[in-house]
């Protein structure tokens, strides 16, 4: 197998560049909000574990979602880690609708939405907030977290996929 190099023309080496951090595969989330206008979700495969003690992770967001300013303004928001029956949720909050209803979710002051049928969740209040390149990087604290047992909704190369392992004590 041999890399390919990086195309010189810009609009090429924009593509390549996507595929190439396609090659990584990752799980899938729904980050969750009480923004300024009501509860919004997103989908993001940009989490990532920043440290165990204390309890802080990271993704981050587009600069040019019209979800970014609600998830700048919260001091609260949930991490739902999806399970592998659940693209349909994925694509939701990735293209479609992403205004939460209480058919969505558990909706309640002080608390960032909570999604039910996760694979995990981890409830954060925001640690740290950094515009880096076109992306706002939000550290959130982690507060409470849940997870279960199953198999986890995956993303690699543009197409949906599943992980699977069981949780050890």
């Amino acid at each position: 197998m041999s890399l390919e190099p990086v195309p010189e023309d810009l609009a090429d080496a924009s593509l390549a560049y996507r595929r190439a951090l396609g090659a990584f595969p990752t799980g899938v989330c729904v980050m969750t909000v009480d923004g300024p206008d009501g509860p919004v979700g997103i989908t993001a495969n940009s989490f990532a574990s920043v440290s165990l003690e204390p309890r802080l992770i990271l993704w981050s967001i587009a600069l040019s979602s019209e979800r970014m300013p609600a998830f700048a303004a919260g001091e609260r928001f949930a991490v739902h880690v999806l399970t592998a029956d659940d693209a349909e949720r994925a694509d939701r909050f990735a293209r479609g609708d992403c205004r939460l209803t209480p058919d969505d979710a558990e909706l309640r002051p002080g608390v960032a939405p909570r999604l039910a049928g996760v694979l995990a969740r981890l409830d954060c209040c925001v640690h740290a907030r950094s515009e880096i390149g076109d992306h706002l990087v939000l550290v959130g604290r982690v507060e409470a977290f849940e997870a279960s047992a199953g198999e986890a909704l995956t993303y690699f190369r543009g197409r949906y996929g599943r992980a699977s392992s069981e949780i050890s004590a």
